[in-house]
This record gives C-alpha cells, sequence and structure tokens, in this order.
C-alpha cells in the first residue's frame, strides 16, 4: 500500500461464521482450525477468518478466489448485508460495524454504493429511473435525482438511452446501467461484485476498459470482486486472493504473479502470460556504475512499462534501454542481453524477475 496515501477503508480482525449458534464455531476459527475440520465438529461454515486489509483512497482494490472463498462473503459484511461474526469495519475514520440502523443506512446512502452481478433492472423503468431508483428511495427530490442519473449515464457512454426500456439494451448496455446506478448516488466507495462475470469475453474486456478510463476520472475508492485472475491483474492496483475465507495473499499484481506466497496461488496464477507482467522496474541495473555509462538518450522506458511493451524498443536499440520514472527521471538501465534473455520464454522472465 503506498505509504503516502489516506486509507478510506479499513477491515480489522473480520470473522464470519455461518450456522454458528452456540459461537462454538468462531471459537475453532479464532484457534486456526480448519473450515472442515469445524463444520464436521459443529455444524456451523466459516466464511470469512482474520481479514486485515487496509485500502487508500482512490484506491482500485480487487479481492479474488474460487468460487465459495470468501470473496462475495468479504464485501456484504462492508456494508453489514451479512453481519460479521466478530472485527472491525472502518470507513474513512467511521465505524460500519458499530452504526445503528439509522446510520448504517445514512452511510449507505452517502459513504458507500454496491453494484451487484445481476443489476435487478425494473422492466417497467426507463434507463433513467432505473438509475434513479435508489435516489428515489433516498428521498432525493425528482429533479436532483434525475440530474445526477443523467450524469451518471453519460459517463458510462449511455446518455443517449435514458428514455430507453431495460429490454432494448444489451447485457453490456444493462450491465452498463448497474454500473451507473452505483455512480449515480455519488458516494466515495463503491463495492462491485463480478459486475461483469456474466458477459461474454469481448464486452467484459470493454467494459474492463471503461472502468479503468473512468476510475482516471473519478477516483474513487472501489472494490471490485472477481473469480477471473486475468481480469484482477488488468483492473486491480493490489489483488487480495482468498482461500477458504482467509487471505492467502495481497500485493501488487505482478506481486502476485510472480511471487506466489504458496503452491495454492502459484496453480492458480499459473495461466497468466508473464510477459505482460514483468515490468522494466523488476529487470533493471540501478547501480551508481550502471547509471554513469549511459550515453544515448534515444532508447528510454518508463519504469512501468511491461516486456511486452520492452521488446520493440530493444529490437531497435544499441545501447541498454534508460529506465525513468513518471518524472522523467533516470532510476535504472536494462542490458540488451538480459532483455534478450527475458523474452525466449515466461519462465526466462519470472526468473530474472525474482533475481
Amino acid at each position: 500500500m503506498p505509504a503516502d496515501r489516506e486509507v478510506a477503508l479499513s477491515i480489522n480482525g473480520l470473522y464470519k461464521v455461518f450456522a454458528d449458534d452456540g459461537g462454538r464455531g468462531l471459537s475453532l476459527a479464532v484457534e486456526g482450525r480448519s473450515k472442515d475440520e469445524i463444520q464436521e465438529e459443529t455444524g456451523a461454515v466459516v466464511g470469512l477468518r482474520d481479514i486485515n486489509i487496509e485500502i487508500t483512497r482512490g484506491e482500485l482494490f480487487v479481492v479474488m478466489g474460487l468460487s465459495g472463498c470468501g470473496k462475495s462473503t468479504l464485501v456484504r459484511c462492508i456494508n453489514r448485508l451479512i453481519e460479521p461474526s466478530v472485527g472491525q469495519v472502518w470507513l474513512n475514520g467511521r465505524e460500519i460495524t458499530a452504526m445503528s440502523d439509522d446510520e448504517l443506512r445514512d452511510a449507505r446512502r452517502h459513504d458507500l454504493a454496491m453494484v451487484f452481478q445481476h443489476f435487478g433492472l425494473m422492466p417497467h423503468r426507463n434507463v433513467i429511473d432505473n438509475v434513479a431508483l435508489p435516489l428515489e428511495v433516498g428521498g432525493v427530490a425528482k429533479p436532483e435525482r434525475r440530474d445526477r442519473a443523467a450524469s451518471a449515464l453519460e459517463l458510462v457512454g449511455l446518455a443517449d438511452w435514458g428514455g430507453s426500456m431495460p429490454n432494448q439494451l444489451s447485457g453490456g448496455m444493462k450491465q452498463r446501467v448497474g454500473l451507473a446506478r452505483g455512480l449515480a448516488m455519488e458516494t466515495p466507495v463503491l463495492l462491485m461484485d463480478e459486475p461483469f462475470s456474466a458477459l461474454d469475453p469481448v464486452i467484459r474486456r470493454d467494459l474492463q476498459d471503461e472502468l479503468l478510463a473512468l476510475q482516471e476520472s473519478v477516483q474513487k475508492t472501489i472494490v471490485f470482486i472477481t473469480h477471473d485472475l486475468n481480469e484482477a491483474v488488468r483492473v486491480g492496483d493490489r489483488i487480495a486472493i482468498m482461500r477458504d475465507g482467509a487471505v492467502v495473499q495481497l500485493g501488487a499484481p505482478n506481486d502476485v504473479v510472480l511471487n506466489p506466497a504458496d503452491s495454492f496461488v502459484r496453480e492458480f496464477t499459473q495461466d497468466v502470460r508473464l510477459h505482460g507482467m514483468v515490468t522494466a522496474a523488476s529487470i533493471m541495473d540501478t547501480g551508481a556504475e550502471a547509471l554513469a555509462g549511459v550515453t544515448d538518450d534515444r532508447y528510454v522506458v518508463q519504469e512501468d512499462a511491461v516486456l511486452d511493451e520492452l521488446v520493440p524498443a530493444g529490437l531497435s536499440a544499441t545501447q541498454p534501454l534508460q529506465v525513468v520514472n513518471r518524472a522523467g527521471a533516470l532510476v535504472g538501465v536494462i542490458p540488451l542481453e538480459r532483455l534478450a534473455r527475458a523474452m525466449v520464454s515466461d519462465e526466462a522472465a519470472a526468473s530474472l524477475a525474482a533475481e
């Protein structure tokens, strides 16, 4: 997590155990007993186990894992659609888990909105009224809610579709309406529970692009749930991988893919093409001697450029590639022989990045 960024959402020691009438299942979970052992002994089901996460303001934070790992339970515990068994959730300095019902309703109206996988559009309402529905429920006056709904539709590229009915929209357009509904709430935090998983790959990628472009402009704090690692890698600033209700690894996408914490994460990430993950910063030399040898400024790459982007520059270069940060300052160099080694295979690229 960037040290200079303010924490927007903090999750501390969060547990959720279902069907745990006597609390025995929670006690065993805290002791470290396995999910299967707890279920066999008590009948209780561990949904979340000791979740501790801090998410910074403006971060797009991805939670992912296989079906049943607890990721959707986590996002619902954040806004208390599911009540945690124990633990705390803090939002901008206010404890969500200690709020009264009235305070929680207010927080859901003004502080955090949710976008679901199934967008649940009302078939008898047109698009703009579907987007404005949560505002209507929240008591926002009609002129204001329609203005906010129209602005949200413009953000998702549906400005001309406000008067259309849901049955006139494609699946991708309906999902955009669901996203617009969340944006119209104008909350600083947006929870997105597998919002694109029901869409075909082409539409899904288009909406990922739109989400990233949208995030550039609105800079919301987003918790994004997915079971698709390629989607997680593509959209996330950081990724938390869950298994059996616990976070087994948390880090930047390239850290998770290149340095898996255990065999589960390694197997989970094995199909990601590493040439799209290895960055210039991960294979550059930073020593004073290497930097002192720079004599030609024609071959310059950004430190976050991935290997697939470095290859074209390397093919035409006669000097080591110079690596610069966003301010344009020289931070390292990549010898051409090292770049050539990394180009050979994914395994070679990962090995160099891990050195």
